[in-house]
């Protein structure tokens, strides 16, 4: 009889290319060993070129799949992607309140092509009642403005941009600097307000990036689900996120998708 893999549930909107979301969530989680689960927020009608229409599910919907996975089948790390509303995003901090398992928050505001995926309204919503559930929150450069104010241009205000989220609550933050002019090097800042580790890895002159932070999130949340300890669950996040960035491949006319299976091909 095959070993049950840990489970790892992803609370996050439906991208139809596939290539972000609960779709990329899926992906990733199969690729890194963990069995993955699903609660969907939203439907989005989306493919290379943006996201053309949102659909947001019922709160009672999304109470709904929740329960019905964690209380049958159990869960060992959850991550959360695009939440939308703030009545959503309060619905899902209260589930994971009552959750013992680590959680990654991506605080999902908008499309890799600029299109919005939070609401105004629930950026208040984000910062009091979801960041203080998350085990480790995973904001790009735009989401730290968002969320804080803070506006990253160089490598030294990431310390900065840290701080500010980290006073939010969540026990870590990786700030994501992708989006960075750092040159050769894609550089990441990962600390608990003691800790600070600095991520490095080469930057790939490839478009395709479609889906990097959900995938990210949910390589960090396979890593918790089988036991690594923070620093080595997202140091080995980003070692996948950078070989399947590196394997993106065309998909449509506009900007196409990072390989999540690019590792199980070598």
């Amino acid at each position: 009889m095959t070993t049950r893999p840990p489970l790892v549930l992803t609370v996050a909107g439906s991208d139809s290319g596939g290539g972000a979301g609960i779709q990329a969530d899926l992906k990733a989680m199969l690729a890194l060993g963990v069995h993955g689960m699903s609660v969907l927020t939203a439907v989005t009608a989306q493919n290379s070129r943006g996201v053309h229409g949102v659909w947001e599910l019922p709160e009672e919907a999304v109470r709904a799949q929740y329960r019905a996975v964690v209380d049958d089948i159990g869960v060992h790390a959850v991550k959360t992607g695009m939440l939308a509303t703030a009545p959503l995003v309060e619905t899902v901090a209260d589930l994971l309140a009552g959750t013992d398992a680590p959680v990654v928050v991506d605080p999902v505001g908008v499309s890799k092509h600029g299109d919005p995926l939070l609401a105004a309204s629930a950026l208040e919503s984000v910062r009091k009642r979801l960041l203080p559930t998350a085990t480790v929150a995973t904001p790009n450069l735009d989401e730290v403005t968002q969320l804080t104010g803070v506006r990253v241009e160089r490598e030294a205000d990431m310390r900065t941009a840290a701080e500010a989220v980290l006073a939010y609550g969540p026990r870590w933050v990786l700030i994501k600097g992708g989006h960075l002019p750092t040159g050769a090097e894609a550089v990441d800042l990962l600390t608990d307000g003691t800790e600070e580790h600095w991520l490095r890895a080469p930057r790939h002159d490839n478009r395709h990036t479609h889906g990097t932070g959900c995938t990210l999130a949910s390589a960090v949340a396979a890593g918790l689900a089988h036991g690594l300890a923070v620093p080595k669950a997202v140091r080995e996040a980003k070692a996948y996120v950078t070989g399947a960035i590196a394997a993106g491949f065309a998909l449509g006319e506009g900007i196409g998708p990072v390989d999540h299976g690019w590792a199980l091909r070598r």
